[in-house]
């Protein structure tokens, strides 16, 4: 498949060198409306980039960025496209790929409407194969989809209640954007968080609320989930171990606090320091009979990433199993590698 990718943000770079990281997939290129350096980068990486008007692709060659074309171009080079463009403006921009008879996708800031489907590999891959669209839906929904449905794979989960604590704003635009000396809550009990979950599965009682609060490393959440039965720390703790995109953390070994563990994913090398699993923290996990407590860590700027290359393959139609996709997204963006409990401690010879 020869995707392209349109939106050279956040999202947008992670997905393109996640492309160019699969052995099955190949990068068409990517296009944006921006001249800066963002789009020089992506001109050294390698990528061919586009402009996705005609007044954009002036502007990058009077910048000095090697333009390939414009975005119809670029289309014209692809089978699916993966439109990265901020929020509201994906929807204005799928009729073109209808008529162009692009297969596409789009995040979760568009509505489930848009494509009539909303995916998270761990529970929707299978409806999405041969589609000609879905949306892989937000980071915060990605991770309660993932860290619910490996409840309900267990037949532990019955119902759940979170409270999402949402970082303010991206950290690269921290200095335009964002909020200072407050915390703002969502204005509606559910967020918008749990009734967008069940686009991916309908079958989830779930209820969140969320209040965005000042710092830019990523979301915490904290979870109450009502099991359909007693069970044992270590059977719950299994049941998360089972999915490879849902990481243990511990804090007694040094991951307390969202930073330590933006911190490991840094040192252990992964790019932009990117933390594509639910990091969970094992030794606060609770359980109270058949109540289950427990809170983690989502990275709001890496986890749809490896979603974004399971969705890919789904709608390309080759690969219908769900965990061989899963598998070689993992094997390609190093998923799957952090160990049970966090970084190793240091043995200190006497």
């Amino acid at each position: 498949m020869r995707v392209a990718v349109t939106g050279y943000g956040v999202i947008g770079k992670r997905v393109a060198e996640a492309v160019g990281l699969q052995s099955d997939l190949v990068l068409a290129g990517v296009a944006d409306v921006v001249a800066d350096w963002r789009l020089a980068v992506a001109v050294e990486k390698g990528f061919r980039v586009f402009g996705a008007t005609a007044p954009a692709a002036a502007a990058m060659r009077a910048a000095g960025i090697e333009v390939s074309g414009e975005v119809l171009d670029l289309l014209g080079a692809a089978d699916i496209v993966v439109d990265c463009t901020p929020k509201n403006i994906a929807a204005t921009n799928i009729e073109a790929y209808r008529k162009l008879g692009l297969k596409f996708i789009v995040q979760g800031g568009e509505k489930h409407a848009v494509t009539g489907h909303s995916f998270v590999a761990d529970s929707s891959y299978e409806t999405a194969i041969g589609r000609q669209s879905t949306r892989v839906v937000s980071c915060n929904t990605t991770s309660i989809v993932r860290t619910l449905t490996a409840l309900k794979q267990a037949g532990l989960l019955h119902n759940a209640r979170g409270t999402l604590l949402r970082r303010a704003t991206d950290p690269w635009e921290s200095h335009e954007t964002g909020i200072m000396n407050t915390l703002v809550p969502e204005p509606s009990i559910p967020s918008h968080q749990g009734p967008d979950a069940q686009s991916v599965d309908p079958d989830l009682d779930v209820v969140t609320m969320a209040v965005k609060v000042p710092e830019t490393l990523g979301h915490l959440h904290f979870w109450n989930v009502r099991m359909t039965r007693t069970a044992g720390k270590e059977e719950v703790l299994d049941a998360f171990r089972a999915s490879s995109r849902i990481a243990l953390v511990r804090g007694d070994n040094g991951l307390k606090a969202l930073n330590s563990i933006k911190e490991w994913m840094l040192d252990i090398g992964r790019p932009h320091g990117d933390l594509y699993e639910v990091a969970l923290w094992a030794d606060m996990l609770t359980v109270q009979g058949d109540e289950l407590f427990y809170a983690y860590m989502v990275d709001n700027q890496a986890i749809v990433i490896p979603e974004t290359i399971d969705a890919i393959r789904a709608l390309a139609g080759d690969e219908t199993d769900a965990a061989a996709s899963i598998w070689a997204t993992n094997a390609a963006l190093g998923i799957g590698s952090l160990s049970g409990s966090g970084p190793p401690t240091p043995r200190v010879d006497p």
